[in-house]
């Protein structure tokens, strides 16, 4: 560990201290291929977590990094000034992918950028700094987005440039409303969103939600939920914004978007994506039909959203996540994988629940007996998953810790089996 623990020391001379690091002894990851990578002391680990569902398909994937090298070796830079075919090519293929009639395509660097165009161009077209926002959400770190964030943890400031108004139902199991059957649920939810529309006094713009929500801890309502809120927000004018950062590309493995299990009343009027159509190079977008994509009256540009480098490393990823069907890969290897966690979790008396959809899985920690959520098991198990070879995430909100389990699409079958038996290790030892 000594090359970790010295280039730990310089990362705290210069890094931020609110930048966080994983584990007592951070590991620096030097390289990777396939679901696996090794760090600076050579050590190899099953990746569960993929750089925060980042690393899609596979690490150093050869279609992805030939589309790198090669168009690298033509042109890395142009900005959006000029013609640059890898963006059209992407945009075309992500336009008829969103499902959203006469659509535009606006490229970022990032979820955040993405989200907070999602936010300009819906307070833009509507008028009014009036946002919904669901309770335990998180959709990035800049100062709009931070302000629409309903997870405290997250959110380090009360200043806003938005009005920002809570409403109840991406947290299933915990809250008033938890004792429900869903249907209940989903009516109770939309009670208290005509009551809080009732309350605004205002113009509302948008509804920014997560399908299921990431960072929050891999939480989601029952299916149907945003349609219900869709025949609100019809009535109102109200735009609904589906944040896809983390449940794009067919990750939960019975849709490509997580829209989609609220699909009953069409798509969303916008729609934003990131982290795993780069596999790892920046790539963050906005998707909406051109009456509100349009609707901006003053001239803007991206430096570096669009870049020929990363649009052809994001169309030679879709080519290969489509002809090799993991969707389809991340609903059968994934079931398999939430069945295992089950398995292994039954009977542990600090695990409340093991939730979640395709290749995003959640393990929600507890204090034993009680429902308070237990931090420090949860870093505990992550530590032991890292001495056993294995690398998963940490996430939740309103008081709750979870594991955060999202590997690679191509995962196997056998390394489903091989980080569940290790997982199984970890939680027995924290235990």
């Amino acid at each position: 560990m000594t090359q970790a623990i010295n280039l730990h020391d310089r990362h705290k001379a210069v890094i931020p201290d609110w930048v966080s690091l994983y584990y007592r002894q951070p590991i620096e990851i030097t390289h990777g291929e396939g679901r696996y990578v090794h760090d600076a002391d050579g050590k190899r680990y099953l990746d569960f977590f993929g750089g925060i569902l980042t690393t899609m398909t596979a690490h150093a994937l050869p279609e992805v990094t030939k589309a790198v090298s090669e168009q690298a070796g033509r042109l890395i830079h142009s900005s959006t000034l000029y013609l640059n075919r890898p963006m059209v090519e992407l945009a075309e293929r992500v336009a008829t992918l969103s499902g959203i009639p006469d659509a535009r395509v606006f490229f970022t660097t990032s979820g955040t950028e993405a989200n907070d165009t999602a936010l300009l161009l819906a307070t833009t077209y509507r008028r009014s700094n009036q946002i919904l926002a669901m309770r335990n959400s998180y959709h990035g770190r800049s100062f709009s987005t931070v302000s629409v964030t309903g997870n405290r943890a997250w959110s380090p400031t009360s200043l806003s440039p938005l009005q920002t108004l809570y409403v109840h139902g991406a947290v299933r199991c915990r809250g008033p409303y938890a004792h429900l059957s869903d249907a209940q649920f989903i009516e109770a939810c939309v009670a208290d969103l005509e009551d809080l529309l009732g309350q605004a006094g205002g113009r509302v713009a948008a509804l920014l939600a997560e399908p299921v929500q990431g960072v929050g801890g891999f939480t989601s309502p029952p299916d149907g939920l945003y349609a219900a809120f869709r025949e609100v927000l019809d009535r109102h004018g109200i735009l609904w914004i589906t944040d896809e950062v983390q449940t794009g590309w067919g990750r939960t493995g019975e849709h490509f978007w997580g829209w989609q299990a609220h699909a009953q009343n069409g798509p969303p009027d916008i729609l934003t994506f990131a982290k795993g159509i780069g596999n790892g190079m920046s790539i963050g977008g906005v998707v909406a039909r051109a009456e509100v994509m349009n609707c901006l009256d003053a001239h803007s540009i991206s430096t570096f959203g669009g870049s020929p480098i990363t649009m052809a490393a994001g169309l030679a990823n879709l080519n290969y996540l489509l002809e090799h069907d993991l969707q389809g890969n991340a609903r059968r290897v994934g079931g398999l994988l939430l069945e295992r966690l089950r398995a292994i979790t039954a009977g542990v008396p600090y695990v409340r629940e093991v939730r979640g959809r395709g290749l995003m899985a959640g393990i929600e920690l507890v204090k034993p007996g009680t429902d308070e959520a237990a931090p420090e098991t949860a870093a505990a198990v992550l530590e032991a998953a890292r001495e056993g070879g294995l690398l998963i995430g940490k996430g939740g909100g309103h008081n709750t810790a979870v594991l955060r389990i999202a590997p690679p699409l191509t995962l196997t079958v056998t390394e489903a089996e091989e980080g569940a038996r290790i997982l199984e290790k970890a939680l027995r030892n924290a235990q």
